[in-house]
């Protein structure tokens, strides 16, 4: 490239590829190491008519990398390296100066290097302990009873299933057992066996029994014969959907796939798996970045915010927090954002015009854009996101003198699941029936979708100098008069000389000097 002055910020590490060579027809091998360095500045020392003429130099983001697709097998590896900052790669791949085990795959490795310690490989399961009784009220009661002379004897299946006593109090005994100890009329009770007197286990199941099968009779809940209907688990199940935190996977999210996976093995199920899809929610910590704790005076109670500043205002700021998977910490002053907002839309409903359609071009583009976006984002739980599509729709209808209805009420169906209760109350203000929950969800218009007007980012050499808007589909020559007639690039191109001009349609032109 003729660079002069460069950095080197780190070494990336080694990389070895497999891939098809299509120029020559073969499949081929790569062993390379590679550095990630800055450029400092533009100072070039002449470069060779072969050089430059086998090459040409091209400035990308990594999102634009991304985007034209990835010329390099081993490149997607060096991008989240350059990323993440983390030059460890945690995945399958070759041995490197590993004396003989160098040029080994991961799985052969493992069991060479083994066999070489003369050790063996086995597999290890690591659970958490599970108390299966509490000494509460609350809780399935554990069919079992205590007999003197019997032992442990099962409540008969015909007595099944057991079930809580009604009582004006179930204050703890004080002596460490079960509530339930201290209601004798419900604890004594004859031996199934020898009919002599005998007890009830006064001990219940925990949440867990019941959160391993209880989303089964949502589907089928008034069923006295079955725990469920088998056609009805094959119409309904599996869950699409569970959303719970990291600390049930060894917890809830097994227990619950054990009983399932029995459940199957009976012949009570259908499916071997109760969860489709699995999303774990990020962490809400105090504004001082600690986990809310009464101890750190740092907890955030919603009823008081739900006062201070409406319902919609928290459910808009929590999920326009951060991406749903990451922690973030609360903080009062962002909050103002949402119900700024919040109020933003409220204001808007006095432009609503009786006119089902009053916007240009332009803004027919920016709406069904944004159908396309929070439609997306609220399938993949992207809710921030879908959350800036609307606020930047909303920025652009403030501007505008009138709004026309039909245009509205799409905005209010997809702020509906944001924003239920404003939704709603807009909803019936525009004369509606029913709830806006009810109503057809949006669907964007694809041929809408094309820009009318597009920003392309003028550079020189690499550097962001200017901007243009222009009607989208430009050819390249038009764009580049427009951009040096532009007075901030006449300042660093002021005789209009360049060596190359490289043009991204709609995007991007760059003039290299």
């Amino acid at each position: 490239t003729g660079f002069k002055n460069i950095r080197l910020i780190r070494s990336l590490g080694y990389t070895e590829a497999f891939f098809f060579a299509a120029h020559k027809d073969v499949n081929r091998k790569t062993h390379a190491k590679h550095f990630l360095f800055e450029l400092l500045n533009y100072d070039q020392k002449p470069v060779s008519e072969d050089e430059s003429g086998q090459y040409e130099i091209e400035w990308q983001s990594i999102d634009e990398l991304k985007k034209i697709g990835l010329r390099h097998a081993e490149a997607e590896i060096l991008l989240k390296k350059i990323e993440s900052g983390v030059d460890v790669y945690p995945g399958y791949g070759v041995l490197l100066e590993s004396n003989q085990f160098s040029g080994l795959s991961s799985e052969k490795a493992q069991k060479a290097i083994t066999k070489f310690i003369r050790g063996q490989q086995v597999v290890k399961y690591r659970l958490r302990d599970w108390v299966f009784s509490r000494q509460r009220y609350w809780g399935e009661p554990i069919p079992i009873i205590h007999c003197p002379k019997c032992g442990l004897v099962p409540v008969p299946e015909k007595d099944l299933p057991v079930k809580l006593p009604k009582v004006k109090s179930y204050a703890p005994t004080g002596t460490g057992e079960s509530p339930l100890a201290n209601i004798k009329t419900w604890v004594n009770v004859k031996c199934p066996v020898c009919k002599s007197p005998a007890k009830r286990e006064t001990n219940t199941m925990p949440q867990w029994a019941g959160s391993s099968w209880y989303y089964l009779r949502y589907v089928d809940p008034e069923n006295d014969k079955a725990l469920i209907d088998k056609n009805k688990d094959k119409y309904w199940s599996p869950v699409d959907m569970y959303v719970g935190g990291t600390e049930h996977a060894t917890r809830h999210l097994i227990y619950a796939r054990f009983w399932h996976k029995f459940l199957q093995d009976i012949g009570v199920v259908n499916y071997p798996e109760p969860f489709a899809q699995l999303k774990n929610q990020g962490l809400i910590s105090g504004a001082d970045g600690r986990k809310m704790s009464k101890r750190w005076g740092n907890v955030i109670n919603p009823d008081d915010v739900v006062r201070s500043h409406g319902a919609d205002t928290l459910r808009v700021y929590e999920m326009f927090m951060g991406p749903f998977e990451q922690g973030a910490a609360w903080s009062t002053d962002n909050l103002m954002g949402a119900r700024r907002f919040v109020e933003k839309v409220w204001r808007l409903s006095s432009k609503v015009t009786k006119s089902q359609k009053l916007t240009a071009n332009s803004s027919d583009y920016l709406l069904h854009k944004t159908i396309k976006q929070v439609t997306e984002d609220i399938s993949s739980f992207n809710f921030n996101t879908a959350v800036s599509a609307l606020m930047i729709l909303t920025n652009d209808w403030e501007k505008r003198p009138a709004i026309g209805m039909a245009e509205f009420k799409i905005l209010l169906k997809l702020l509906a699941p944001l924003a239920p209760h404003l939704a709603e109350e807009l909803w019936y203000s525009l004369g509606e029936k029913k709830s806006v929950h009810l109503s057809a969800w949006p669907v964007a218009d694809h041929q809408k979708l094309i820009a009318s007007e597009v920003k392309i980012v003028i550079q020189i050499s690499g550097k962001v100098r200017a901007e243009l808007k222009l009607p989208a589909g430009q050819l390249e020559e038009n764009v580049i008069k427009k951009a040096l007639g532009d007075s901030a690039v006449q300042k660093w191109l002021p005789t209009g000389q360049y060596k190359k001009a490289i043009y991204i349609k709609d995007k991007l032109i760059n003039f290299v000097v």
